[in-house]
């Protein structure tokens, strides 16, 4: 399915006016520094009950390139020039950042501007399939995908994706991946009461991708009841529009999960309560 969407640039609704945002504190990964390559509008493959933009308003495949690379660059070297402290780059953003294009190039760039600093992504691997964005995300020295569920019903009912995307597509892709990538593979696995109890059938998915580690999160950040630009940080409380609370797991069923998962798969696996 795709949504005709609505493009407002106006300065006064979005006056973030950057490609790059942060840093923000991450409990994995530290200060993290967020390149959006979509920006305009929120664009992506799934529209996740949970997201942190709120209701995707361009739920598409395409890929193009949604915002030049020099714009990205010359917003990435304002931020440097501040000396904020950033332990990683993470691309993320507005939506699903395997759909830029130029995303290959947007690395290229930026690893010669701060070599000495490492470059995420967080991707729903719905496009791993393409010869294209398996190339541009090879640059990265991790890739976090997201795998919430166990089955294709699961799947429909909490990524809600573009029309075509499939369970098995997306698993397929990431083994796709897996082997040209020479860097790390994560997961990062939504739970919430809906999918908790999926835990045997995601052990299997778990087992056949293998990553280094497995993320377990809940969510812990409000549903945007409408588009900002600010969505992509933290939810700090500092912006005036209204949300809707979700429905997350408790730390006990949390540490329950984690493990079930490490008995089952072996992996090595991290809770967002600890």
């Amino acid at each position: 399915m795709s949504i005709l969407m609505k493009t407002d640039c106006d300065r006064d609704k979005f006056p973030n006016q950057s490609t790059v945002y942060g840093p923000i504190t991450s409990w994995r990964f530290g200060q993290s520094l967020g390149i959006d390559p979509i920006f305009e509008t929120s664009t992506c493959s799934f529209n996740c009950i949970y997201c942190q933009l709120g209701e995707i308003q361009n739920i598409t495949r395409q890929f193009k390139i949604y915002v030049k690379t020099q714009r990205v660059l010359e917003d990435f070297k304002q931020i440097m020039s501040q000396g904020k402290k950033i332990d990683v780059i993470t691309y993320s953003g507005s939506g699903e950042p395997s759909l830029a294009a130029n995303l290959g190039e947007i690395v290229t760039g930026i690893r010669a501007i701060a070599s000495g600093i490492p470059q995420f992504i967080l991707t729903n691997a719905t496009e791993l399939g393409r010869e294209e964005v398996r190339l541009n995300l090879k640059q990265m020295d991790k890739v976090i995908v997201k795998i919430d569920a166990a089955n294709e019903e699961m799947f429909q009912k909490m990524n809600r994706p573009a029309k075509g995307i499939t369970l098995d597509g997306v698993i397929k892709g990431i083994l796709q991946f897996k082997e040209v990538f020479q860097g790390q593979i994560e997961v990062q696995t939504m739970f919430m009461p809906m999918n908790q109890k999926e835990i045997e059938g995601l052990a299997n998915i778990l087992k056949q991708v293998d990553p280094s580690v497995v993320q377990l999160n809940t969510p812990k950040r409000p549903y945007p009841l409408s588009w900002h630009r600010e969505n992509r940080g933290n939810h700090l409380g500092i912006f005036d529009y209204a949300v809707s609370k979700l429905k997350s797991i408790s730390k006990s069923d949390a540490e329950s999960l984690k493990d079930q998962l490490e008995k089952l798969t072996g992996l090595t696996i991290l809770s967002v309560y600890h």
